[in-house]
């Protein structure tokens, strides 16, 4: 990337160019290995608005432990954006749906050129109905503005459209009841790339058991869509172990020249 073009990201994030940590900002020059994805937990800042349990008063009462999750009357493929997210809204083709506040859709630009998805909704995301708020959705946020995106030029998604009680792992029958949601998505995008976020993301697109160390320096592709595919970090993870973040640098920079025109088809 451009010398100029870059600083001109990091300004957009608000990090100081040529100052030292702990004095005004990170020392953003790269030749001195710095990286520009700060953790917005070190902000002072609330991370959110408390809003309303949304979606509470409207919850489909749960069927009975034999009933069978109905069948939808038709099939996501043959479906535009407002019929698939009331099917997505009123889904109950797996267990979750009677643990969740409320379904986590999407948002962005339905015309987006790079789509992000990730492992599924947590507690935040539940409640507000959008995928990728509270402190990993602002680095997230921060993560893009460093490649001259902001969020409502992307489309962010994820691999389930219900939270799984604990935040823990997808199972394969909740993976397989949304994967045709996912894949409608994507094909209604139609977008230049695909970004996944994290492990578990990228073990269900791809179909594979490797980690994302082994991932993340190789071009993939999707394979229900043919749509070019690279792997990252979770921004969760990042927030955790901050000194990967440099390593997901350079991922970003990889996407930033995809979306050039540089990347194989």
């Amino acid at each position: 990337m451009p010398d100029a073009r870059q600083r001109a990201y990091l300004e957009a994030m608000g990090i100081p160019l040529w100052e030292r940590r702990g004095v005004a900002g990170a020392v953003i020059a790269e030749e001195q290995g710095a990286n520009p994805l700060e953790d917005p937990s070190s902000s002072n800042e609330p991370l959110l608005p408390q809003a309303p349990m949304a979606g509470q008063e409207a919850e489909s009462a749960p069927g009975g432990p034999e009933a069978a999750p109905p069948l939808l009357t038709a099939e996501p493929r043959d479906m535009d954006w407002d019929g698939l997210q009331q099917a997505v809204t009123s889904c109950r083709q797996c267990s979750l749906c009677d643990s969740r506040t409320q379904t986590v859709f999407g948002v962005g630009d339905r015309s987006a050129r790079l789509m992000l998805i990730g492992e599924a909704p947590g507690a935040d995301e539940d409640r507000l109905g959008e995928p990728f708020v509270g402190r990993a959705g602002q680095l997230l946020t921060a993560m893009l503005a460093a490649i001259g995106f902001a969020r409502e030029q992307v489309y962010i998604a994820n691999v389930l459209k219900c939270r799984p009680p604990g935040n823990r792992d997808p199972h394969v029958d909740e993976v397989a009841a949304c994967r045709a949601y996912l894949d409608r998505q994507i094909e209604l995008i139609q977008p230049r790339l695909i970004l996944s976020l994290g492990g578990v993301s990228a073990k269900n697109l791809l179909d594979t058991d490797e980690g994302v160390g082994r991932l993340r320096k190789r071009l993939h592709h999707y394979a229900a869509t043919g749509t070019p595919l690279r792997v990252t970090y979770h921004p969760a993870f990042l927030l955790r172990r901050p000194e990967e973040k440099a390593k997901a640098w350079a991922d970003l920079q990889q996407v930033w020249s995809d979306l050039q025109g540089s990347a194989p088809a």
